[in-house]
């Protein structure tokens, strides 16, 4: 019985500092990543015209970005449900994600239409927040309820 509190306690422990970490990613993502959007989308940016950003260099950031958070959330999944084979669909599901995302930013960053800065905004928030744990903790809490 002991042991098996102690086990929870860690269990615990350890997705409070993956929490924190994610956090920490968050608050200093202007020293970590050098995003030259980060600045362009907290200004009134509908009116603004897009920086210029190299293709290659901006994959880079966004593919370390979501590394991290990706790497973090699958720790935070394992520990919660302790089961390695949601730690496996999550990171297939992470890449799939990850390969539509990317693909769907570089190809409306490359066309030029009304919505455009919009629709950017929005996919590179799914590609920087780690959006996807709160979808997928939900989701298996909810058929794991079920």
């Amino acid at each position: 019985m002991r042991q098996k509190k102690q086990n929870k306690i860690f269990r615990i422990l350890v997705i409070v500092v993956l929490l924190f970490l994610i956090i920490l990613a968050r608050a200093y993502e202007n020293q970590l990543f050098n995003d030259p959007l980060l600045e362009f989308f907290k200004k009134d940016f509908s009116s603004l015209s897009l920086p210029d950003v190299s293709n290659y260099t901006y994959f880079t950031v966004l593919f370390f970005r979501y590394a991290i958070n990706t790497v973090l959330s699958l720790g935070i999944i394992y520990f919660v449900f302790n089961e390695i084979e949601l730690v496996k669909l999550s990171l297939v599901l992470y890449l799939l994600f990850f390969a539509v995302l990317i693909i769907g930013f570089f190809t409306v960053a490359n066309i030029s239409y009304e919505n455009q800065k919009w629709h950017l905004f929005y996919i590179r928030r799914f590609i920087i927040q780690p959006i996807f744990l709160l979808l997928f903790v939900a989701g298996f809490y909810y058929q794991k309820r079920r």
